[in-house]
């Protein structure tokens, strides 16, 4: 006797995205007033000019609801038509109860499989792979994937190489079956030897991080990832309309940028300049902001790389919405 799989889903691909910005915006100005800091300093070895942090209403849950209703609405679908849920964060506070099914329920998404997803900055691409592996098995017909983080909840704003760098936001995306694939395979994987360089300690409540060892890590060891993401996807950089990946640092960027030897008309994500590191919201916020601007259109083929605490990283091809 063989296992009878579901037909009539062969593969995935992103039916809408979404993104939620918190209202606050933390200038670097603003930032040197309460630690040894400037300006110059924070742009030049991140970066960032500006980032969102949540107010006290502005919970992971609320963010999550925005971010995933927009992502909804972009899609077409109705709520009951989503079957499952995936909720990426690395600032959950709460081990019990997770917040992907009361995000589903906020959203009027009828029981739904739903659960919370934890790992770091990779967060939403590994989700990004779940769901699109279990609509190929067809488990799930149509998911919601939303990558939400409060980062300044587990922030020591007394520690510069981490307060300045750290942000709030939320992003989503709708992920359906579809005769013609648009999300390639995902190349995912770990370096576990590195396990604490990124960490929240246990009973310290705050995020420490070894900013030069992950530094050399994301530029040495991820491009690779970036390659086998393409190869498995069957393109090459030629093909590349966006490149999105995690906004930890934009000299990291910038360095996978060079390495990967894309054409002068690829687009690349910045939005660490204005958001700050959003962990696993950064690269659907990335990609909605490129979406939002005109700078990318409906049907470019994206690269996506997710990346941090771990350490874990993750990395496909998209077919924009």
């Amino acid at each position: 006797m063989s296992i009878q799989i579901r037909q009539g889903a062969p593969g995935a691909r992103i039916l809408g995205l979404g993104a939620y910005r918190p209202r606050r915006r933390v200038t670097n100005d603003e930032l040197a007033q309460v630690m040894d800091t400037n300006d110059e300093w924070i742009r030049t070895r991140v970066g960032i000019v500006e980032r969102r942090w949540a107010e006290k209403d502005e919970t992971l849950v609320e963010m999550a609801v925005a971010a995933g209703g927009k992502a909804l609405a972009a899609s077409g679908l109705d709520p009951d038509e989503v079957d499952l849920v995936v909720l990426a964060s690395a600032s959950l506070r709460d081990p019990i109860p997770g917040i992907g099914p009361q995000v589903a329920h906020r959203l009027g998404i009828p029981r739904p499989g739903a659960f919370d997803l934890n790992a770091g900055c990779a967060g939403f691409c590994y989700a990004l792979g779940v769901v699109s592996d279990a609509i190929r098995a067809g488990s799930a017909r149509n998911a919601l994937v939303v990558g939400v983080e409060r980062l300044t909840d587990v922030t020591d704003l007394a520690d510069r190489s981490t307060a300045v760098i750290f942000a709030d936001g939320a992003g989503a995306a709708v992920v359906g079956a579809a005769e013609q694939p648009g999300i390639g395979p995902v190349v995912w994987g770990s370096d576990g030897d590195q396990y604490n360089a990124i960490e929240i300690a246990a009973g310290t409540g705050t995020m420490t991080m070894a900013g030069q060892a992950v530094y050399r890590w994301a530029t040495t060891r991820l491009t690779e990832t970036l390659e086998e993401a393409m190869e498995a996807a069957g393109v090459g950089p030629a093909d590349i309309d966006v490149f999105a990946p995690h906004q930890a640092n934009l000299r990291i960027v910038e360095s996978m940028t060079r390495k990967l030897g894309f054409g002068e008309d690829t687009v690349v994500a910045r939005d660490i300049v204005h958001s700050g590191n959003t962990s696993a919201a950064s690269v659907p916020l990335a990609l909605t902001a490129l979406l939002e601007s005109g700078e990318a259109r409906s049907g470019d083929v994206a690269l996506v790389l997710g990346y941090g605490a771990g350490l874990t990283f993750a990395g496909q091809v998209l077919t924009l919405p």
